[in-house]
């Protein structure tokens, strides 16, 4: 399958291929590791917000359960996200339905990135439930439009890349996690795929 990807007709594929997993299953696999290694930089913020605004510091057993809430939240969103994929990617076909996608995305890490700076630790609890979201969508849109577009001698391959993808964003995240400001840092790869969204093809099966 590698050589076919040289060929000059191909070149647009890997081209599309790239950018799906950049702006695809490679932010939802950053996504899966990076609250890990933040752990201790959230737990600590919100222990200070609520002391600035109740004059009180947080029992532990009550920082641990705020913490579950957001570590959960991103499966919770998840699970909607995969049970609105079929329905959504149906109505509105892949492309539109990755496109949209990305702007759900986006506001999630609007969320997360601004709650510092808004003094509001909620803002990471709706951030993680988005993009819990825009994963499930994503999980299951990117394999289907990327198998739509490709040709047949290359659909099993350019479905894997979807994998190896959320593979490296979970590295990425090993590698950044301790870095505080990583929070933030991912929401530039959302840019790539919603720059380069007009140039997708339509899904074959679709149009749409």
């Amino acid at each position: 399958a590698f050589h076919h990807l040289w060929q000059v007709q191909y070149r647009k594929l890997l081209l599309m291929i790239l950018v799906l997993g950049i702006g695809g299953t490679h932010l939802s696999g950053f996504q899966m590791s990076v609250i890990n290694y933040t752990s201790p930089y959230i737990q600590k913020f919100i222990n200070e917000t609520w002391l600035e605004r109740y004059g009180s510091a947080l029992h532990q057993e009550t920082l641990t359960l705020l913490w579950s809430f957001i570590v959960s939240m991103y499966c919770v969103g998840g699970m909607i996200g995969c049970l609105c994929s079929g329905y959504l990617t149906a109505k509105y076909g892949k492309k539109k339905c990755l496109l949209f996608n990305d702007v759900v995305l986006i506001v999630a890490t609007l969320n997360t990135g601004f709650s510092r700076r808004a003094k509001s630790f909620e803002m990471i609890l709706i951030g993680r439930f988005l993009e819990g979201i825009g994963a499930g969508i994503h999980m299951n849109a990117h394999v289907q439009y990327a198998g739509e577009i490709s040709p047949k001698k290359l659909r099993g391959f350019v479905n894997v890349t979807s994998s190896v993808f959320l593979a490296l964003g979970k590295a990425v995240a090993r590698i950044l996690g301790l870095r505080y400001l990583c929070c933030s840092f991912w929401s530039c790869f959302l840019f790539v795929f919603l720059m380069a969204g007009k140039y997708c093809p339509p899904s074959p099966r679709t149009r749409c």
